[in-house]
């Protein structure tokens, strides 16, 4: 068992910075609201080191102390990864030898998300931290749909392309907007298609929490960091895996 605090200035002082708005105006009264609401989150001693009014009725702390917590590492669960990192050229020869076919994968981001930086850097020929996009394998036929595309939209084009994946990208997050979107898009794609028919529902987002696949109805959560060649060996695995 390994039981951790932060690091700040010493090995175990537990010092941690965060920072917050609360809809109250700057004053010595909300500097002091603050420091309670520090105080109840496990922070002791805590100092505001910056307050900042925000328009007329709000103010942005940044709050420093010592967090009481402590952590067990071996209480973490993460969601590791399962299947093997293959590299563009291996992807393309199991695809080519075991589907005998090219795979097609359709992207988009749905709702009124606008963010495509997420899909593009996956799937465009660029790519992403010198590691090529989706485009680049001779194997994936790839149609980026782009931002703001509507699920019914999307169901209807995976369908017209015999979509093998569907890559759905989510960056806003304002009151969950990421969740419900892609609950709604995998019961949009379960209402579409026979369960065994289904194209794979991969969904990804800096603010997903891995481990809430099952929970959203999708196949597999991509979160912060991940790359192109990641989710061609996930998709890789899969489809050849289905084939066999």
């Amino acid at each position: 068992m390994a039981i951790i605090r932060p690091y700040g200035d010493a090995t175990g002082d537990g010092m941690v910075q965060l920072s917050f708005t609360l809809p109250v105006p700057h004053d010595k009264r909300a500097e002091g609201a603050a420091l309670q609401l520090a105080g109840k989150m496990g922070l002791s001693p805590a100092m505001v080191v910056h307050a900042q009014q925000m328009g007329e009725s709000h103010t942005f702390f940044i709050v420093y102390g010592s967090v009481t917590h402590l952590v067990d590492t071996d209480q973490v669960v993460v969601v590791e990864r399962d299947f093997p990192l293959l590299s563009p050229k291996e992807a393309n020869l199991a695809i080519r030898r075991k589907l005998r076919r090219r795979l097609v994968v359709v992207g988009a981001c749905i709702g009124t998300d606008a963010h495509t930086v997420g899909i593009d850097a996956i799937l465009n020929l660029k790519g992403y931290a010198g590691e090529k996009g989706l485009e680049y394998y001779r194997e994936i036929k790839v149609i980026n749909m782009g931002a703001q595309v509507s699920v019914p939209s999307l169901v209807r084009r995976a369908r017209a392309e015999k979509a093998d994946a569907v890559l759905i990208s989510q960056v806003v997050t304002q009151r969950d907007a990421h969740l419900h979107n892609t609950l709604e898009a995998a019961a949009a794609f379960n209402e579409a298609y026979p369960p065994d028919r289904r194209p794979l529902l991969i969904v990804g987002g800096p603010r997903f929490d891995e481990s809430m696949a099952s929970e959203l109805g999708v196949d597999r959560i991509f979160a912060r960091g991940a790359s192109p060649g990641e989710v061609a060996s996930y998709i890789v695995h899969r489809l050849v895996a289905r084939e066999r």
